[in-house]
């Protein structure tokens, strides 16, 4: 399990809240899909995720278990607020930064793609970032209400698998002896 860097969570919700303060479907419900893709994403590229939060399902989709206590302290210290306003008749919890985001335990990378999750979801409002999570997050897809996602099911597909994956899976199992009897 990797571990949860507490500062670089804290100074990523102002980053992206920051980077956010232009998209006028911008709430929790997006900022929850932003880091939860920002941190399983890296995960899949590097084996690290840019946070170590701990992901659960949620019915509305993956949500880190550490965001309401760590907004609460930004808006505690005075580094950022958290508007409540109507978007068509529904609530919005907007978190706004108060000040600039210190990046200096981030690695460029790391900031990039972060950057282009934003850019990626800035088209979509709650609903539609939600249905996206629910449609190509595995591991929110397996995982019980409640339950926390391992950053492992990255790597899971919910796509069919073809014949040559069949046959590849019977090879693999074979060679390594992971089924008695195929």
């Amino acid at each position: 399990m990797p571990k949860f860097n507490r500062q670089k969570f804290m100074e990523l919700l102002l980053y992206v809240a920051d980077k956010s303060l232009d998209d006028p479907s911008f709430g929790a419900t997006k900022l929850n899909k932003i880091l939860f893709f920002s941190d399983f994403l890296a995960y899949g590229r590097t084996r690290r995720p840019i946070t170590g939060a701990t992901y659960q399902r949620l019915e509305r989709g993956p949500a880190p278990r550490e965001l309401l206590p760590a907004q609460d302290e930004l808006c505690k210290v005075g580094d950022a607020i958290v508007v409540e306003q109507r978007r068509f008749n529904y609530p919005q919890k907007r978190l706004i930064p108060l000040r600039e985001a210190d990046l200096s335990a981030f690695v460029a990378e790391e900031i990039a793609l972060v950057d282009k999750v934003i850019d990626l979801l800035r088209a979509h409002n709650a609903a539609s970032v939600s249905a996206l999570s629910h449609e190509i997050a595995v591991g929110w897809q397996i995982a019980d209400d409640g339950t926390d996602i391992p950053y492992e099911a990255v790597f899971l597909s919910a796509d069919t698998p073809t014949p040559t994956d069949v046959k590849r899976g019977r090879e693999l199992a074979q060679q390594h002896g992971w089924l008695a009897t195929l």
